[in-house]
């Protein structure tokens, strides 16, 4: 079914945060076209100034650039909302071991501030992401929500004090919240540059390129990756999602296991390529293998997840081919 068969009445007054990333930027792209009004909160840190350009004409879409971390500025984005989907954070393992203090700002300052403006402003529902980072080196596949390991992490720490706050809102303040914890998400628009951008489009960027990428590891390690198409129907699902959900946590996924050598591979084949990746030493911190048990979703929110990892692979590879 997808995202299309989640509608709203069209003054209905959405705040995305983060707006101009990767997930962030699909969101808005999303709610637009069901003919909602989008804030987009965004201080450009990680977003693109392209992607608040892509709908800088629509009446419905407004940029604030403004940070998370300061109160005032969510108060104000905050004012006349419905619906908040809070994806501002700062992403990526290996970066958050060498920036702790800006990771526990950013990210978990940043998500209570937000938090505490929603309320204030009497926000319906406050739906935010989480990530699979919180299972951390629980071996049991697929991973239930409930059944959570030693957090390996700067990152996967700040993912899940932002629960434990976000339920806190719930219980005390009659906040709806929802937690999103997304795994391993790819789609167009997702930043292919620098040395923390996800695999899939780092992969194919410097394959297109004629470059040599790097597995980090041996290839072996596994994920249940999400085409973001899927993460649209989650985060737009939540907010029609009964009370009686709120505050809890859930697996956003669509329950596969790719292996990373064979994702290799397949780019390789798709893109009519014979390179051979060089292999490079393991990243601290890093999940060994991950998938979702996405059943507590599919219960209580309604998440029906219809893009596989295969069609969503080949969306991917056609828009990179066009826009790198």
């Amino acid at each position: 079914m997808g995202y299309e068969s989640v509608n709203f009445p069209e003054n209905t007054v959405f705040l995305v945060t983060g707006g101009a990333g990767f997930i962030g930027s699909n969101l808005c792209e999303a709610i637009l076209k069901k003919g909602c009004f989008v804030r987009c909160l965004d201080d450009l840190s990680t977003g693109k100034q392209a992607n608040v350009d892509l709908f800088a004409d629509d009446p419905h879409y407004t940029f604030i650039r403004g940070d998370v971390k300061d109160l005032d500025t969510c108060m104000k984005a905050c004012e006349g909302v419905d619906y908040v989907l809070h994806q501002a954070a700062w992403g990526s393992v290996p970066r958050s071991i060498e920036m702790p203090l800006f990771y526990c700002a950013n990210n978990i300052q940043g998500t209570l501030n937000m938090l505490e403006a929603a309320r204030q402003c009497g926000v319906k529902k406050f739906v935010y992401a989480s990530s699979s980072s919180v299972y951390g080196d629980e071996p049991v596949l697929p991973k239930q929500e409930g059944k959570e390991g030693n957090l390996l992490s700067p990152y996967a720490v700040t993912k899940r004090a932002d629960e434990e706050w976000a339920k806190q809102y719930t219980r005390h303040y009659g906040l709806d919240t929802y937690g999103l914890r997304y795994f391993n998400v790819f789609g167009r628009r997702q930043d292919p540059e620098g040395a923390y951008a996800a695999v899939i489009p780092k992969f194919i960027r410097q394959l297109l390129q004629g470059e040599r990428p790097t597995i980090n590891g041996d290839g072996k390690q596994s994920r249940d990756f999400t085409y973001v198409e899927n993460v649209i129907e989650a985060n737009l699902r939540a907010c029609q999602a009964p009370h009686e959900a709120a505050g809890e946590a859930f697996n956003i996924a669509y329950g596969g296991r790719e292996y990373l050598i064979d994702i290799y591979y397949g780019l390789t084949k798709s893109l009519g390529l014979d390179t051979e990746p060089i292999f490079g030493p393991e990243r601290a911190g890093d999940i060994r293998h991950s998938n979702a048990d996405i059943s507590k979703a599919r219960r209580l929110l309604g998440y029906d997840p219809d893009w596989s990892f295969a069609r969503g692979i080949e969306a991917a590879i056609a828009w990179y081919r066009e826009n790198l």
